[in-house]
């Protein structure tokens, strides 16, 4: 993956939609690596003259030995939040709550 490359530590935590909806798993994504978030996701609105879908900015994500693209999606409460997929979490024996290290490149 190309880009700058940002290696950090984060929590996995967990966002439910009730009672009948699907749980979803994220990263809050701050500090040096969300700065340079929000300065791409500005830059390409300067640049295309709209935003991403959501304002997101696309991205890499490396977890171990798991890579994989996704979004990290700007949110008013967390800074920046980047989804776990089940099967990087099954993977990596990611459990929600527990800090773990994983590289950002975009």
């Amino acid at each position: 993956m190309s880009g700058t490359a940002y290696d950090l530590t984060a929590t996995l935590w967990r966002w439910s939609g009730g009672p009948n909806a699907t749980d979803w798993f994220f990263v809050t994504i701050d500090g040096e690596a969300g700065e340079a978030l929000s300065a791409t996701a500005l830059m390409h609105r300067l640049e295309t003259g709209r935003r991403s879908g959501w304002g997101s900015v696309k991205l890499g994500v490396q977890v171990g030995e798991t890579a994989w693209r996704t979004s990290a999606f700007p949110s008013k409460e967390q800074g920046w939040i980047v989804p776990i997929k089940a099967a990087v979490r099954k993977a990596e024996g990611l459990i929600e709550g527990e800090a773990f290290a994983l590289q950002l490149t975009f």
